[in-house]
């Protein structure tokens, strides 16, 4: 079968965000009222697999993420055979 994953990767609560941090004074520069803006990785993913849980899940733990400063969501669809 062959899936579409979408992976959201951010940084934990309370961790500093350089790039969220230099976009958002750069928008209070342009006269915009930022008070907290964070950057997350967005990864979409197409791939064959029997059991794409596991699969995402694996590839978010091994390499999309890492478990001590992040965190991650993944939704999964079926695109067909």
């Amino acid at each position: 079968m062959k899936w579409k994953a979408r992976v959201v990767v951010r940084l934990k609560e309370g961790l500093n965000d350089p790039e969220g941090r230099v976009i958002g004074k750069a928008l209070k520069n342009l006269g915009y009222n930022i008070t907290e803006l964070k950057v997350p990785k967005y990864f979409e993913l197409t791939f064959e697999s029997e059991n794409p849980e596991k699969d995402v899940e694996e590839m978010c733990r091994r390499l999309l993420a890492n478990p001590v400063i992040h965190t991650y969501e993944y939704s999964i669809e079926n695109i067909g055979e």
